[in-house]
């Protein structure tokens, strides 16, 4: 079989080294940094250690099936997963507090009435309801197949069925995301709990399309999961099985250039001067891949990918080693919720950083993580704008933002301040330096609407040449980053006909 270069160590890279591996390739992975992994990233100091990137994973199915056609151990017998319950409780501005159990649709209905007044579940249990339709129209052209070639799929209709809203004398459907709080969930706090779950995923709710309902229906339909020991787990896990199947892994190599040979791809150079032939090439991301092929278009008109001209969000994440013990009830996610929506989508204008933030509090019951029993890790994460919007450098500006989410999180975790021993602060500087992406952005992940909010085609206008990974289709998040394996994988063994998974 072929001989494959895949560029970079991250998640949708592994997943699709590992398929084509098995598929009986010589693959060969280049890496520029000394680890694997990616986004998914570990901090650690005196005993204690920190996820900094995803926290938790829905659609465990990705990597069940992955771990299943790539070797005979299946995904549990590698890593050990535990479903989160109550999958996320939630602080409101206006201090109401509500716990949602995990893949209960009856469950979180009931909890929101109980905490938000009679009627708010319903409310919500029904937006779930169309949410699903729109999961079902999109689920798979958006994550199981190739993008067509045409894009048009996605655009034929939108796919979230919008409830009619009368409004000033005239009838009109949501067809953003905030849109859908005001208009069909008429409740700040639901509105709220909508935004929460665009923000985890990068999204941006006041620009995102209706059909954005998705998310918060995935983690619902399919439960919310953590990976004991961290999700960091997860990737050494694939790690592992890609040297099983023989996967070459080179780190420390910078991949500077795409050898070209009668018009396809033809292996990749390295910043030593060192030059590998390969029948294929498998790329991280559009936007780094226009560096390594200078001149060339990628994808005609649909040539997407972030730069200058984009403001794509990244996240501030807060390790904090604590002083004393987990307390037993204590929820491994609690959102703290910004006061108000507006201040909350200007983090997506430049210059400036929400007063307020949105804060995610992870606090996992893990003794890995832990030196021991009388301490606790705890982890904040925040979206933010990316380096592309706004100067993390600048003195004092990443400790400030960090205090300000420190303040918010106080609001789940009472005494965090005077717990703290001592905190690590990473800021999109640290994901620019780690993986490599502009500004330090994160992917959010494809969306379906009229117009299209997708990234570019997992196939290049150059044969042989693929991408995989979150700014490829299908986008940002760990299950989107394993389905784009999946993809390309299926493109490299079956050619241009292949159509998914059946």
């Amino acid at each position: 079989m072929g001989r494959i270069a895949v560029i970079g160590a991250g998640m949708g890279a592994m997943a699709a080294a590992a398929r084509l591996a098995v598929a009986g390739h010589r693959v060969a992975v280049y890496e520029r940094t000394e680890t694997y992994g990616g986004a998914v990233g570990r901090f650690e100091r005196d005993g204690f250690g920190f996820d900094t990137g995803p926290g938790l994973l829905t659609l465990p199915a990705v990597y069940r099936d992955l771990f299943i056609k790539t070797g005979k151990q299946p995904l549990e017998e590698c890593v050990e997963l535990v479903q989160v319950d109550p999958s996320s409780r939630h602080v409101f501005a206006d201090g109401t507090e509500v716990s949602l159990p995990n893949a209960s649709r009856a469950g979180v209905v009931a909890a929101l009435d109980e905490a938000l007044g009679a009627g708010a579940g319903a409310r919500w249990g029904d937006f779930l309801v169309r949410a699903r339709e729109a999961w079902d129209r999109t689920r798979r052209p958006l994550l199981e197949e190739p993008l067509w070639p045409n894009w048009s799929v996605l655009a034929e209709r939108e796919p979230y069925p919008a409830v009619p809203h009368k409004r000033l004398l005239r009838t009109r459907r949501a067809t953003t995301l905030a849109e859908i709080g005001a208009w069909e969930l008429r409740d700040p706090r639901l509105a709220a709990l909508l935004d929460g779950y665009a923000l985890a995923y990068g999204v941006d709710p006041g620009t995102a399309p209706a059909s954005a309902a998705v998310l918060p229906y995935m983690e619902h339909a399919f439960g919310t999961w953590y990976v004991q020991g961290g999700i960091r787990e997860l990737a050494r896990a694939l790690y592992e099985r890609c040297l099983a199947r023989k996967v070459e892994f080179v780190f420390g190599a910078e991949v500077t250039g795409v050898l070209e040979k009668d018009g396809r791809a033809a292996g990749v150079e390295l910043a030593d001067g060192t030059v590998t032939e390969a029948d294929t090439v498998v790329g991280a991301g559009p936007w780094r891949l226009r560096g390594l092929v200078p001149g060339r278009e990628l994808y005609g008109a649909k040539d997407l990918g972030p730069g200058a001209e984009d403001l794509h969000p990244g996240r501030v994440v807060v390790c904090l080693a604590l002083r004393g013990g987990r307390e037993p009830d204590a929820v491994h996610r609690t959102v703290v919720h910004a006061p108000a929506a507006a201040d909350e989508l200007s983090l997506f204008g430049p210059g400036r950083t929400p007063e307020r933030p949105t804060v995610r509090v992870d606090r996992p019951d893990d003794p890995v993580l832990r030196p021991d029993a009388e301490h606790e890790s705890v982890v904040l994460t925040a979206t933010v704008p990316s380096g592309t919007g706004y100067d993390w450098t600048a003195p004092g500006a990443a400790d400030a933002f960090a205090d300000r989410m420190v303040a918010a999180a106080e609001r789940a975790v009472p005494g965090l301040r005077e717990r703290t021993l001592w905190r690590e602060v990473r800021t999109p500087v640290h994901t620019e330096r780690e993986t490599g992406a502009e500004g330090g952005a994160v992917p959010p992940p494809s969306l379906a609407s009229a117009e299209g909010t997708l990234h570019p085609s997992n196939c290049t206008a150059i044969p042989g040449l693929f991408t995989a990974g979150g700014w490829s289709h299908p986008g940002g998040g760990l299950a989107h980053a394993g389905m784009s394996g999946a993809l390309v994988a299926g493109l490299v063994v079956e050619g241009p006909e292949f159509r998914g998974s059946q």
